[in-house]
C-alpha cells in the first residue's frame, strides 16, 4: 500500500514538473538540487522524499499525506 502511494505521488509530482513549462535548470535552481537530478527524476529514477518536497514547493504545491479511507462508509 506504501508502495503504490509512492509511485502515485512520484507520477503526480512528473506529470506537475513536466506540465509546468519550466526547464530542469529552473526547477532544480528554485529546488535547491541540480537538474541532472530533476532529469533522472523524470526518466523514472527516485527521490529523496526532501528532494521531492523541494521540487514541490518550486513549482507551488505541497506534498501531504494522503488520508486513509474510513472503513464502512
Amino acid at each position: 500500500m506504501i508502495q503504490k502511494r509512492a509511485s502515485q505521488m512520484a507520477d503526480v509530482l512528473r506529470c506537475a514538473i513536466r506540465d509546468s513549462g519550466l526547464t530542469s535548470y529552473r526547477i532544480a535552481k528554485d529546488a535547491g538540487t541540480t537538474p541532472d537530478q530533476v532529469d533522472r527524476f523524470l526518466a523514472g529514477r527516485d527521490l529523496r522524499i526532501s528532494t521531492a518536497g523541494r521540487i514541490a514547493a518550486a513549482l507551488g504545491l505541497e506534498l501531504k499525506p494522503i488520508s486513509q479511507q474510513k472503513r464502512g462508509k
